[in-house]
């Protein structure tokens, strides 16, 4: 190396704090804008003609590279002795005064000062020495990743640009004859550059056709359009495909498809993790997959990390002002699509601006959980006062409970109001509609104070339970001696009678028995009991809970 080459090399190896170079970028000011392009001319015609680069790529770094040229002006302008730049003036300077090519070159790949510094090399300053670095460079740029999105390569897969001559060629091929487009490879690469390290990444390879066929000719859109922003840089192949695997178990193919055109976050937020958290999230409050999958088609337009977080805040605070389980999950299987479109305000402000205790939030709370949309951020929130129509409400229910029986203010009756779920008006709604079906006024109020719950489900839930027992051959009247038939889940009443039934059929067990018999004990005892009576009775009993659950 020449001794000049060796001064070159030391004034662009001191590190940024150290070279002039950093402080003229903050404190010039920004040039005007017939200044920038006699430098842009004078630097392209520079890179170009002088330094042999090829005229895109020169072309590219004079065009993007406006820290750089901001520097170059000043010290044009402060070795010129005229005020007026001139195209000719910046090529006499950059003519004695080689440049450090790294800079532009990086700063045009869509990196800042700040970004490529750490980037630049120790004993280099002119592109075409760093023989690996163009030979990458140009591969990729004839493949048809945007010059302009590079950076995000540098910053994320610097080695990239270190592989030896024609390994990266075969890599892209590789991708090609297993099935990736070019377009969707070239789209890929500048948003998760890692495919390209380390070998054929077989996960991408799968998603790619999973999409391919999902898709279909929304394919470009889902991939043109989502890959730079929704998946925040590099994804995670492997979570991606654990994540379509899951959902096309439960969706059929059309309707998949159709899902991640409109909810593309699905899949793309986070490689799919989020979705898998918010999954987990739901079923530890009890969820079923099916309940999940219906929720995901009418998902709102959230993403689904702000989706899982403002539910996660909706339960802390439920659980801060006490709430019991049972109660948590039923408001969230009710209104979990309405909990997870806003974000609710921490429990102490709530507390506060609404001046109540955790005992009567909770209480409101379970009365209407809507309410809570109400108190979101940026809502302004009004005191929480006892209104004529909550006092009504309440007289009406203590009313409703000495009708039953209840003697007042007695322990079993402050138990029974604790189970009581709705106004008073709409229990004894309940009441008369099970009267109407077929039983004694006073049958129905011993089944209540008996199965207090029953009457925490509205009518229509009642009505449909109802036809389902007296389509199964029994009578009404055999609800006055297991009451609590009318709480169980359609579910469990389904699985059991279809189970029972096929027993009967099979000469297995006996006709006639009993309501209570049949769904109150639990399901290990009713196996153990009743299924395993018959040889095929587990096979039969696990083909039931498949049917019922799809």
């Amino acid at each position: 190396m020449s001794h000049f080459r060796k001064l070159m090399v030391l004034q662009f190896s001191l590190k940024p704090w150290q070279n002039p170079r950093f402080h003229s970028f903050s404190t010039k000011a920004t040039a005007s804008a017939a200044a920038v392009k006699e430098a842009q001319a004078a630097l392209l015609e520079y890179l170009h003609s002088t330094r042999s680069l090829h005229f895109l790529d020169a072309d590219n770094m004079c065009k993007n590279s406006p820290s750089f040229l901001n520097d170059l002006l000043s010290k044009t302008l402060s070795h010129s002795q005229s005020q007026t730049l001139t195209k000719r003036s910046i090529s006499r300077y950059l003519s004695y005064h080689p440049i450090n090519e790294f800079e532009p070159f990086f700063e045009s790949l869509g990196l800042t000062p700040p970004e490529f510094y750490p980037l630049l090399p120790r004993d280099m300053i002119y592109l075409n020495d760093d023989a690996l670095l163009m030979d990458n460079y140009q591969t990729l740029c004839n493949y048809g990743v945007h010059r302009t999105k590079m950076g995000k390569i540098f910053k994320l897969a610097p080695q990239v640009f270190r592989h030896q001559p024609r390994v990266l060629s075969s890599i892209l091929r590789e991708y090609e004859k297993l099935g990736v487009p070019p377009a969707t490879l070239a789209g890929v690469v500048a948003s998760s550059p890692r495919v390209l390290v380390g070998g054929v990444d077989f996960g991408f390879v799968k998603v790619v056709g999973m999409l391919k066929g999902l898709v279909g000719k929304d394919g470009d859109w889902v991939w043109g359009n989502l890959l730079d922003g929704v998946g925040g840089g590099c994804f995670n192949w492997g979570v991606m495909l654990r994540v379509l695997t899951l959902l096309a178990r439960v969706y059929g193919e059309e309707q998949l498809g159709g899902l991640i055109v409109r909810r593309p976050c699905l899949i793309f937020e986070e490689s799919g993790g989020c979705v898998l958290s918010l999954i987990v999230f739901l079923f530890k409050l009890g969820f079923s997959m099916d309940q999940v999958s219906r929720m995901f088609i009418e998902f709102p337009d959230v993403g689904v990390g702000k989706f899982l977080s403002n539910l996660r805040q909706c339960f802390l605070f439920l659980t801060e002002i006490e709430m019991e389980a049972s109660d948590i999950g039923r408001i969230f299987q009710s209104h979990c699509l309405v909990l997870g479109s806003f974000t609710l305000k921490k429990t102490i402000t709530l507390l506060t601006y609404l001046n109540v205790g955790k005992k009567r939030l909770c209480r409101t709370v379970r009365d209407d959980p809507l309410l809570m949309k109400s108190w979101a951020l940026g809502k302004r929130i009004e005191p929480l006062v006892n209104s004529y129509l909550e006092f009504e409400s309440k007289e009406m229910k203590k009313k409703f409970m000495l009708k039953l029986g209840y003697v007042e203010n007695s322990k079993k009756m402050n138990e029974a109001i604790k189970l009581f779920r709705g106004k008073g008006a709409e229990l004894e709604e309940r009441l008369e509609f099970i009267v109407r079906a077929g039983l004694d006024y006073e049958v129905v109020c011993k089944m209540i104070r008996d199965s207090p719950r029953i009457l925490n489900q509205t009518t229509d839930r009642i009505n449909k339970k109802i036809e389902f027992l007296v389509n199964e051959g029994y009578s009404i009247s055999d609800l006055e001696n297991f009451p609590s038939f009318l709480s169980y889940s359609p579910r469990r009443v389904k699985l059991r009678f279809g189970m029972y039934n096929w027993l009967k059929e099979q000469g297995a067990i006996e006709a006639g028995y009993a309501l209570s018999t049949i769904i109150a004990c639990s399901e290990k005892a009713f196996v153990q009991l009743y299924v395993k009576r018959h040889p095929s009775g587990l096979q039969v009993w696990h083909d039931l809970k498949a049917q019922i659950s799809s």
